[in-house]
């Protein structure tokens, strides 16, 4: 017989709680600036809110607010928002601008850059240790993002060329695939069907530091976690780790904010 006590209790609702949705928002500051804002709508928060950080501008909303009072909002802090913009170009740098950039990061260092005219749009490395960006007349900021990017992951998947061959020959079974992201945290990731994730920040940094999070990532293929066991495994291959843990500790922040700058509008 159900007792009496538990017929009175409520009915606990098994209706999961409702999830954060993203999405972009573009929005022109009254300098005529055109920048990307990343609108959240969360269930957790009490009111809404403005923050810039390295990872760029980010808009949260409680599931009161409105769209209309979170357009409101952001209006309201136009020249605020124009200031940590602002901040924030003085400390991880400007975007790129043709003419403009006369350097970029790449493996821990700042190389000259060049600028040319030509039909592709660009970045390639000559042996002297100049980059050196070709784009035409018509090319706008998103084709020189686009090959900027390229340029960086074509570099990253160089220094895997390199390196993979000393580590793979150990493993139970190799990488399914190889991709690189612009997480907002994470250094790299193992998916379960074994594709590994890489931080495109990481050419920005010593090539040292690179190279641990790929033997961290492998080391994954045998041990799916960071047990004692996982770290002899690390300690192994790669037994300077920790003075590369610390760095990306100390510098990570900035690299992925300068890369964030490069590719931004």
């Amino acid at each position: 017989m159900v007792s009496l006590l538990r017929l009175l209790q409520p009915l606990r609702s098994t209706r999961a709680p409702p999830a954060i949705q993203r999405d972009m928002l573009a929005v022109t500051l009254a300098g005529g600036a055109a920048i990307e804002v990343l609108r959240v709508r969360d269930p957790r928060a009490k009111r809404i809110k403005l923050a810039v950080d390295e990872r760029g501008v980010r808009l949260t909303l409680p599931l009161r607010a409105t769209l209309r009072e979170g357009d409101a909002f952001l209006q309201q802090h136009h020249a605020w928002l124009t200031q940590q913009l602002h901040l924030h170009a003085c400390t991880y740098g400007e975007a790129l601008r043709r003419d403009v950039t006369t350097t970029l990061p790449l493996r821990g260092v700042e190389l000259p850059l060049h600028w040319a005219l030509g039909r592709v749009t660009r970045v390639q490395l000559d042996a002297a240790g100049t980059l050196r960006c070709q784009a035409s007349t018509q090319a706008g900021s998103a084709a020189l993002q686009r090959a900027l990017r390229d340029f960086y992951e074509a570099q990253g998947r160089a220094d895997l060329g390199r390196w993979l061959p000393r580590y793979l020959p150990e493993l139970p079974r190799q990488p399914r695939r190889i991709v690189f992201k612009r997480p907002s945290t994470l250094w790299g990731s193992l998916a379960p069907d074994a594709t590994l994730s890489l931080d495109l920040a990481l050419l920005l940094a010593r090539p040292s530091a690179f190279e641990y999070v790929v033997v961290h990532e492998l080391c994954h293929l045998l041990h799916a976690n960071h047990s004692p066991q996982f770290w002899q495994a690390v300690g192994a291959r790669f037994p300077q780790w920790r003075d590369e843990r610390a760095y990306l500790r100390s510098e990570g922040r900035a690299l992925k904010g300068r890369l964030r700058q490069l590719l931004a509008g």
